[in-house]
């Protein structure tokens, strides 16, 4: 079973590759249903993986290492834990839905390779036991992400794209240094060069640092998850993205961000992740409130789902800082059940778009007597988004804000308004685009089709099943979850010696 990770890999490597080399005069045949069958295909073997991944494990699962440059300890290493192997099977989800779904299709040769070599591009870093193929899967996303906004997007679409180049760039820039310096005082102290990230985790740090490369590896990071302040590319990047585009921005690029905080922040610099603590906390608690409150002003879909997300990723990272386990299994669960639900909402707004030509939702006021079956669906994901009991995005929060609660209770007081502003967000901007009065009443003319057709019903469907099933039943996922989060709580803990440097986290973060 190990080798299906390189296959998870290789084959939308592989399929990209064959797309762009395919010849003009089957092109306009074989695009669609060969980029169909790989991410179907992605999507398939994913959830064999995730069936077979053994609850109860803490340990990395599949494992498989191949040297690739042996001179500088550089090796092929893939694996997957509890908290990775969602990730994985999210990523091979989303891209399918995102593609079938959208349906864009000028220049549909050079999207379909560009979205397959994305999508490798993701696995792999989700996926990488090894730093410098971290990085460099890493940073391969920015190649197809730039060129799918740019090329593909709206009006406004090519300064979007430089501006989400520019601020990814310039964070990768500074982890790959972080990186380096890692590795050469890694090297210095054993003799060994290696990007072996277990290997790397023992190395010894000074305060200063371990401190620096904390700081390095953070900031790209949080640049791409986005978490305030580095979250200033999105809005537009959402906006102008297209929506097959925006939905995996969202959904699994985002997920990339908060991630890599957990893997390797808490992994490699488990002392910085408590002496920075309460720095993420209150940027975090900071973006919840922040991007509630202007996602409450918007008017364009788009830029309030994009500060939406904003709050999102500060729940999630509020739950990681918690360092109480019940937080960390929260915010790892929040990040599946966001790329699930910002997914299904990205894609419905790109059907109103298609269908009515305008985001704006003063403009859309009143659809639900025309689209009924889509106002039903729209009121389904949106509940799921502000945690409504028996949907999965309740789980996740609920767990966050126990965790956060036990440990740093006025943080947690705090964010729970962030609840309330979602809610009153969510409902807010649901009321104007299909109870609201528009605007424009002849924007939409009586004759022309509104309503969700058929087949993007059935598009949506996995997506459907899935909010109602987690959260009337989460324990599948929990409990292969925990095991993973116990470990790396426990090895932020043991890192921490002085019970003064943990203080309640110690106490707090056991059962």
């Amino acid at each position: 079973m190990s080798n299906v990770l390189e296959v998870l890999v290789i084959l939308p490597a592989v399929g990209a590759l064959l797309i762009a080399l395919l010849p003009k005069e089957v092109r306009g045949r074989l695009v669609v249903p060969i980029t169909g069958a790989i991410s179907i295909a992605e999507a398939i073997l994913a959830i064999v993986l995730a069936v077979n991944f053994k609850a109860g494990v803490a340990s990395y699962q599949y494992v498989s290492s191949y040297s690739w440059i042996s001179s500088f300890g550089i090796s092929w290493k893939l694996g997957v834990d509890g908290i990775s192997i969602f990730l994985v099977l999210l990523t091979a989800l989303i891209f399918p839905i995102a593609y079938i779904g959208a349906k864009e299709r000028a220049n549909a040769q050079s999207f379909a390779a560009w979205m397959l070599l994305l999508e490798a591009a993701c696995m792999g870093s989700f996926m990488s036991l090894d730093l410098f193929a971290f990085f460099v899967t890493f940073e391969l996303t920015l190649i197809p992400t730039y060129f799918l906004i740019g090329s593909w997007g709206y009006e406004k679409s090519g300064a979007a794209a430089i501006k989400f180049f520019i601020y990814t760039f310039l964070g990768s820039a500074l982890l790959l240094v972080g990186m380096l310096a890692l590795v050469f005082i890694h090297s210095a102290q054993t003799g060994v060069t290696t990007f072996d990230i277990a290997a790397l985790a023992k190395t010894s740090l000074s305060s200063g640092t371990e401190k620096w490369l904390f700081l390095a590896f953070t900031a790209a990071f949080a640049v791409k998850a986005p978490i305030f302040p580095f979250h200033t590319w999105s809005p537009d990047a959402y906006r102008q993205a297209p929506t097959s585009g925006v939905i995996v921005l969202a959904a699994i690029m985002a997920k990339l961000g908060t991630y890599g905080i957990l893997r390797f922040d808490f992994t490699l610099f488990p002392h910085a992740v408590v002496s920075f603590g309460p720095l993420l906390l209150t940027l975090a608690v900071i973006g919840i409130i922040y991007g509630g409150i202007v996602a409450a002003g918007e008017r364009d879909i788009k830029r309030m789902l994009a500060y939406s997300s904003l709050s999102h990723m500060g729940f999630i990272i509020l739950g990681f800082f918690a360092l109480s386990r019940e937080g960390v299994a929260g915010g790892v669960l929040q990040m599946i059940n966001h790329g699930i639900y910002t997914a299904a909402l990205f894609l419905l707004v790109g059907f109103l778009f298609a269908a009515t030509g305008a985001i704006d939702m003063d403009r859309l006021g009143g659809l639900q007597s025309k689209a009924p079956v889509m106002a039903g669906i729209f009121t389904l994901f949106v509940m799921a988004s502000i945690g409504l009991p028996g949907l999965s995005g309740f789980v996740g929060e609920f767990l966050i804000l126990i965790g956060s609660f036990s440990t740093h209770r006025w943080w947690a007081v705090v964010a729970a308004f962030g609840v309330v502003i979602s809610a009153v967000y969510m409902l807010w901007s649901y009321q104007r685009i299909f109870h609201g009065k528009p605007s424009e009443p002849d924007l939409i003319p009586e004759s022309r089709p509104i309503e969700i057709k058929k087949g993007q019903i059935l598009v949506l469907a996995p997506l459907i099943v899935i909010v109602v099933a987690l959260g009337l039943y989460p324990r599948p996922i929990l409990d292969r979850i925990t095991p993973s989060v116990n470990a790396l709580i426990s090895h932020v803990n043991a890192a921490n010696v002085s019970p003064n440097a943990i203080g309640v986290i110690v106490q707090k973060g056991k059962g």
